[in-house]
């Protein structure tokens, strides 16, 4: 399956779209990784666990938004954007989440 953020691919003609498809992934916050990364806050740089938390997240809203689409009989999906943000729990923490989205379409 081929999976763009263009609205078209080169060569390829869309017989038929079928509609968006979207795919959420929630993570929690961790101790740990708040602890280090309120650190590198203080004292500036990267936070690379966090950094390898949106990758992993990408990649499993990628996967999970490319069965979506297959589930609809697509061969490919457009139009893709991820996005990230946070879903504030009161008190008790924070939750990351990745959200992608795109246009399942049955190419030929």
């Amino acid at each position: 399956m081929i999976i763009t953020t263009t609205d078209v691919i080169q060569g390829a003609v869309i017989e038929s779209y079928l509609g968006i498809v979207t795919a959420e992934v929630v993570y929690g916050s961790n101790f740990l990784r708040d602890f280090l990364a309120g650190i590198r806050d203080i004292i500036g740089g990267r936070t690379g666990s966090y950094e390898r938390l949106f990758e992993q997240g990408q990649r499993k809203a990628l996967e999970e938004l490319e069965q979506r689409a297959q589930r609809l009989g697509a061969n490919a999906v457009i139009g893709i954007e991820i996005d990230t943000g946070t879903i504030n729990l009161d008190q008790s923490g924070v939750l990351l989440l990745i959200t992608a989205t795109g246009t399942a379409v049955r190419m030929r």
